[in-house]
C-alpha cells in the first residue's frame, strides 16, 4: 500500500537555499569555489598521506578516511546544489532523492564515528603512549574503521525505512537545497510523531554516541596533560589534539544546531543555513585545519613538492 502511495510521486522539486534572483549566481560561485576547494583539499591530503610513508600511521589512517568521507559527502549534495542555482526548476527523481538521502547520512554518520575514532586515538597516545603500537594495531584500526563504515550503513537504513513507509502527497516541493529527512516528513500525509521519535532516537545515536565518547577521551586526555610537568610536553600534547578539537566543534555544533532542536524553535529556512555549514563549510575547511596546524603535514608537502621540482 505504502510503496504503491510513494511511487505516485515520481519527482521533487527542490526549494534550493534561496529565491532570490540576484543572489543566485553570486551564491553559485561562492559555493563553487567551496566545493573547488574541498575537493583538491582533501585529495591532496589523501595524496599526500599516501605517499608519504612517515604519515602511514593511525592518526593519518583516520585523517585519509575523513577525508575520503568529507569528499564523498560534499559531492554527493554539492553537484545538485549548484545546478537549483542556475537552473529554473531544481527537479530530482525520486530514486535520486532517496539515493542522495542514503548516502548523505550514511557519509555523515561515518563523519560522527571516524571523528570518536581520532579521539580515542589521541586518547592512546596521551594516555598511555607505551602501549600505543600495540593498542592501535593495524588489526584494531581495520576494526575501529569496520565499526564506522556499519555505523554509516546503520544510520542510512535507519533513515530510509523511516522515510520508506510514509506516503507523500500531491505537493512535491522539498523545502531545501538537498532531499533531507525533516523537510521530507513535511510533505508527507501520513507522518506522525512516531517517524519524529526515529528521527530524533537516530540522530541521537550518530551524534549522541560519538559525542559522549569524544568528551570522555578529553575528559582523559586533560588529565594527562594536567599531569606533565614540562610546559614544552604540554604544549606539545595540546597541540596534538588542537586541529582535532576544532574540526570537531564546527562538525558537531552545526549538526546539533540542526536536528537536535524542536522545529518550533529553528524554522526550516535557518536549519537551511546550519545545513550548509555543515555539508560545504566543514569539509572544506577539514583539510585546511589539518594542513595548516600540523607539523608533520607540512613536512610531508614540502618533501612531496621538492620532489615533484626536482624530478
Amino acid at each position: 500500500m505504502a510503496a504503491d502511495n510513494t511511487s505516485s510521486v515520481t519527482e521533487f522539486i527542490l526549494a534550493g537555499l534561496t529565491d532570490d534572483p540576484e543572489l543566485q549566481m553570486p551564491l553559485f560561485f561562492l559555493f563553487l569555489g567551496f566545493y573547488v576547494v574541498t575537493v583538491v583539499g582533501n585529495l591532496g591530503l589523501i595524496t599526500l598521506i599516501g605517499l608519504n610513508s612517515h604519515l602511514h600511521i593511525p592518526m593519518y589512517f583516520f585523517l585519509l578516511n575523513l577525508s575520503f568521507i568529507d569528499f564523498s559527502y560534499s559531492t554527493t549534495l554539492t553537484p545538485k546544489m549548484l545546478m537549483g542555482f542556475v537552473s529554473k526548476r531544481n527537479i530530482i527523481s525520486y530514486a535520486g532523492c532517496m539515493t542522495q538521502f542514503f548516502f548523505f547520512c550514511f557519509f555523515v554518520f561515518s563523519e560522527s564515528y571516524i571523528l570518536s575514532a581520532m579521539a580515542y586515538d589521541r586518547y592512546v597516545a596521551i594516555c598511555k603512549p607505551l602501549l600505543y603500537t600495540v593498542t592501535m594495531s593495524p588489526q584494531v584500526c581495520l576494526l575501529l574503521l569496520l565499526g564506522v563504515y556499519g555505523m554509516g550503513v546503520f544510520g542510512a537504513v535507519a533513515h530510509m525505512g523511516n522515510i520508506m513507509f510514509i506516503t507523500f502527497c500531491a505537493d512535491n516541493l522539498v523545502n531545501h537545497y538537498m532531499c533531507d529527512i525533516l523537510p521530507l516528513l513535511e510533505l508527507s500525509c501520513n507522518s506522525s510523531y512516531v517517524n519524529l521519535l526515529v528521527v530524533f532516537i537516530v540522530v541521537t545515536t550518530g551524534i549522541g554516541v560519538p559525542i559522549v565518547t569524544i568528551f570522555i577521551s578529553y575528559g582523559f586526555i586533560l588529565s594527562s596533560i594536567l599531569h606533565i610537568t614540562s610546559t614544552e610536553g604540554r604544549s606539545k600534547a595540546f597541540s596534538t589534539c588542537s586541529s582535532h578539537i576544532i574540526v570537531v566543534s564546527l562538525f558537531f555544533g552545526s549538526g546539533a544546531f540542526m536536528y537536535l532542536k524542536p522545529p518550533s524553535i529553528l524554522p526550516l529556512d535557518q536549519g537551511k543555513v546550519s545545513s550548509v555549514f555543515y555539508t560545504a563549510v566543514v569539509p572544506m575547511f577539514n583539510p585546511l585545519i589539518y594542513s595548516l596546524r600540523n607539523k608533520d603535514v607540512k613536512i610531508a608537502l614540502r618533501r612531496t613538492l621538492g620532489r615533484k621540482i626536482f624530478s
